[in-house]
């Protein structure tokens, strides 16, 4: 079995997975984060009632994106296949509900604690400095902080379309 590293990379291939074989559902970006990386959002379904889940919004938190990917999968699957998920019909679902689904809203955060941003970069040393003032968060285990010391989303708020 290979080894992955769970970056945000992983989120958007698989997104991109997801878009050519699923072609019922939309992506977008709901902004961009310090680092200029897209924070997507997904949606599925028709419906006027709405559901709205995120994922991986601290950095330690990247395994939750994982699982969101993996529903996300396993309800288009459903719907495509008319089938059920947990005993509904997916189909029914998606005529009812629209499930808007933001999987990694720190991609930022992620990328620091999986690694994926070299620890002799500028953006490593400049969090780790940040979080030389959380004493109590070890960095990069635990780290809660953000890049540059303030908010880590530049959100442009969305305005659902019915």
């Amino acid at each position: 079995m290979e080894d992955i590293n769970f970056s945000s990379n992983v989120v958007y291939n698989n997104l991109q997975i997801l878009r050519s074989t699923y072609p019922f559902i939309t992506i977008s970006s709901a902004g961009k984060s310090v680092l200029g990386k897209d924070i997507p959002v997904i949606r599925v379904g028709k419906g006027q009632k709405e559901v709205f889940y995120s994922a991986a919004i601290h950095a330690n938190e990247w395994i939750t994106y994982i699982i969101l990917l993996e529903f996300l999968h396993e309800y288009c699957y459903a719907i495509q296949n008319n089938s059920t998920i947990w005993g509904f019909s997916a189909r029914k679902l998606f005529e009812s509900v629209s499930i808007y689904i933001m999987p990694i809203v720190n991609p930022d955060g992620v990328d620091l604690v999986t690694s994926s941003i070299p620890a002799s970069s500028q953006i490593y040393k400049q969090a780790q400095k940040i979080a030389n003032n959380f004493p109590n968060i070890s960095f990069t285990d635990g780290w809660k902080a953000n890049i540059r010391g303030e908010s880590f989303i530049n959100f442009h708020f969305l305005v659902f379309k019915k």
